[in-house]
């Protein structure tokens, strides 16, 4: 039978898979603590009081990075090289979802719009990270080796999402709700495709490491596929609503420490 657990528990099980899942997660992490980072060097005078925020919102992102490197480690395995189709946080950028990095590698300081473009992004990329680290807590939080990572890092990604939701709402309230709502419909339905996309390639690549079969891949593509229509017409209303989130000012204080991993 065909679950997400199953599935997650064959790519767990074979070195080779979980190496591949791994780097892949690490790398957009690692990149998401990167263009945080950027940001919070060039946050506008107007917006500077979001500063440790997102500096905060960056050394989150770092350590998941380092937390699947450590991952690796504790079982004797190296990263390995992200495969282009499969990059999430690269297929984003050419969507136009977060800031163009060659804007973050320079010095001129942000827009109040760069600012409000860069809170509706991560609303979005922030929900889908809440809900599949959320489906690995839910199978995984009791695993001896992966239990604490997953835990940690469902926690850090529900307090990202909680924190976009409260800021964007401050914004719309100081007059940029045409503009969020015009950013996060776009975002939602360029993530959409690239999360299709990234999911064929992704389950791809785990086909053939693993030996599925063809009639075992034609059913998750068709799965896919699927999920994909559904978000297209109507799943993609969770991404754009704001509300007032339980977790009031989440990213408030300072980054918790990665666990150790003997």
């Amino acid at each position: 039978m065909l679950s997400a657990r199953s599935l997650f528990q064959e790519i767990l099980d074979n070195d080779d898979s979980f190496r591949l899942f791994c780097s892949i997660a690490a790398s957009g992490e690692s990149q998401g603590g990167w263009e945080n980072a950027r940001i919070a060097a060039l946050v506008p005078d107007s917006q500077r009081r979001l500063g440790p925020k997102i500096v905060r919102h960056g050394a989150d992102e770092d350590k998941h990075g380092r937390i699947f490197n450590a991952l690796l480690r504790k079982r004797g395995l190296e990263p390995v090289e992200v495969p282009p189709e499969a990059d999430y946080t690269m297929l984003l950028e050419q969507q136009g979802i977060g800031l163009a990095h060659d804007k973050l590698r320079a010095d001129e300081p942000l827009s109040e719009y760069d600012i409000v473009a860069y809170l509706a992004h991560s609303r979005v990329t922030e929900q889908r990270a809440s809900e599949q680290m959320q489906l690995l807590r839910k199978h995984f939080a009791d695993h001896p080796d992966l239990g604490r990572a997953v835990k940690m890092i469902s926690s850090d990604e529900d307090n990202h999402l909680a924190y976009c939701h409260e800021e964007l709402l401050r914004l719309a309230a100081a007059g940029h709700g045409r503009r969020i709502q015009r950013i996060l419909r776009q975002s939602a339905m360029a993530e959409i495709r690239v999360y299709r996309d990234v999911s064929l390639a992704f389950m791809t690549q785990m086909g053939r490491i693993l030996g599925w079969s063809g009639p075992k891949i034609a059913v998750l593509r068709a799965g896919i596929h699927l999920v994909h229509l559904y978000e297209r017409f109507f799943g993609w209303r969770r991404m754009v609503t704001l509300s007032m989130p339980e977790r009031r000012d989440a990213l408030g204080g300072p980054a918790t420490p990665a666990p150790e991993f003997a």
